[in-house]
């Protein structure tokens, strides 16, 4: 296998698709790994993404987890390295944005990296360091009810920096306005002055475009998926279609949604008016010992047959606080993670081949609930989401296509639409 260009650390697997995605769209083939992979890959590709579970860990542990994927990256020969966090750019007060960042630089030995969320195609732009989320700034958008890592300050910087030792900076939008030349001149002015970390805008992919030739040869690369459509550009990369194609699709469709969001919400109302089936997943009777997962098959194995159904326990802000006050925050989340991950897990026993999943959380315990270690990357159903490919053993030999869909992204009409495209 010939060294790969690009490695990627990710720190939750929707992010980790989310930024496949883009890299495939401008043109590289790309594997994404559910976490770190026990040896080399077996095909020949131009990047990989390293997906962990490693946003809302303790810092100390996801410092851990990502140099462990740094070393392996830099075994099969990674040119450059870039580190994927969400498009809100939510951590917890502790970080682990920060901590990971440094971990990294560190390990590469490099004083000087970027940092921008800026994703325009899914509304998040970065303007004079503050994150808008459409109109509106990050803390207005409903991210500062986020169950686990609430979100009270839009300005970048002023987040980053409390999560680093190194100075944080800005390359703000008329510089990045001007193209290649302004922004590397600006790099050297803040490193001159001391900044280890540079916030920057951006508010459309014109300004990602130009920003990506500025970061040739930048040993790290920090950022939410956008900045990924500006990079395979700087390694002589450029769109096609080969590089999105997957196997052909069969089998039955079901979708397992985990995802509180606004946007997850709209969705699972979308599907219910379309006249397809629905099961809520109550946090409360599966505190109660009940087989809440058998049940759920039960009802989902006569239906299957005539399209797809949805398992969701998405809920409003109100509704999941309730929960949590119940059963507490991470017991509530882990009792509805791993009852719909064997959700998934029966569903694919039972013949699904197409499968939708919505929520970073969820996603991470459905793809290890259904034992994948490796999957390819296809065409795109909205900005940030892709179909997949994935060889499972409970699949069987045609594999499962299968994706996941980070909480906040996508249209209203999401699933149906992604279920329609396979077709």
């Amino acid at each position: 296998m010939s060294a790969i260009k690009l490695g990627c650390i990710a720190d939750d697997f929707t992010g980790a698709t989310d930024l496949a995605n883009n890299l495939v769209r401008a043109g590289m083939r790309v594997v994404q790994t559910i976490g770190l992979p026990d040896g080399p890959l077996g095909a020949g590709v131009d990047a990989v993404v390293v997906a962990l579970k490693s946003r809302t860990v303790p810092p100390a542990q996801a410092v851990a987890e990502s140099l462990a994927a740094l070393a392996w990256l830099q075994g099969q020969g990674a040119q450059q390295i870039y580190f994927k966090y969400c498009s809100t750019f939510d951590s917890t007060a502790e970080g682990n944005i920060g901590p990971v960042t440094e971990a990294l630089m560190d390990a590469l030995n490099t004083r000087f990296t970027i940092a921008t969320p800026a994703f325009p195609d899914n509304h998040r732009t970065v303007f004079k360091g503050y994150l808008f989320v459409g109109d509106v700034l990050l803390n207005e958008s409903g991210m500062q009810n986020h169950p686990l890592t609430p979100m009270a300050d839009a300005n970048l910087a002023r987040v980053l920096q409390s999560q680093t030792k190194r100075r944080v900076g800005l390359i703000d939008h008329k510089v990045v306005a001007r193209g290649e030349p302004a922004v590397r001149e600006r790099m050297a002015q803040l490193q001159a002055d001391g900044v280890g970390v540079a916030i920057v805008d951006a508010v459309s992919n014109e300004d990602l475009l130009r920003l990506g030739p500025a970061l040739k040869g930048m040993p790290l690369v920090t950022a939410g998926s956008g900045v990924a459509i500006g990079l395979p550009a700087n390694f002589g990369i450029t769109p096609s279609d080969q590089a999105s194609r997957l196997p052909a699709a069969s089998g039955l469709q079901a979708a397992v949604s985990g995802s509180c969001s606004l946007a997850t919400n709209r969705q699972v109302l979308d599907f219910m008016k379309q006249g397809h089936p629905t099961l809520a997943v109550d946090p409360l009777r599966i505190a109660s010992g009940a087989d809440v997962a058998a049940e759920v098959l039960a009802w989902a194995k006569p239906l299957l047959a005539r399209g797809p159904v949805l398992v969701y326990s998405t809920a409003d802000s109100g509704g999941v606080k309730a929960v949590q006050g119940r059963l507490g925050v991470e017991e509530a989340g882990a009792l509805v993670e791993r009852t719909l991950a064997a959700v998934a897990r029966g569903l694919v026993q039972l013949g699904v081949r197409q499968l939708v999943v919505a929520g970073g959380e969820t996603s991470g315990a459905c793809v290890q609930a259904l034992g994948i270690t490796q999957m390819q990357i296809g065409p795109q159903i909205d900005p940030g989401v892709p179909w997949c490919h994935a060889l499972t053993e409970i699949a069987g030999n045609g594999g499962l296509h299968l994706t996941l869909k980070s909480g906040n992204f996508g249209t209203d009409d999401f699933f149906t639409k992604a279920f329609t495209m396979l077709a």
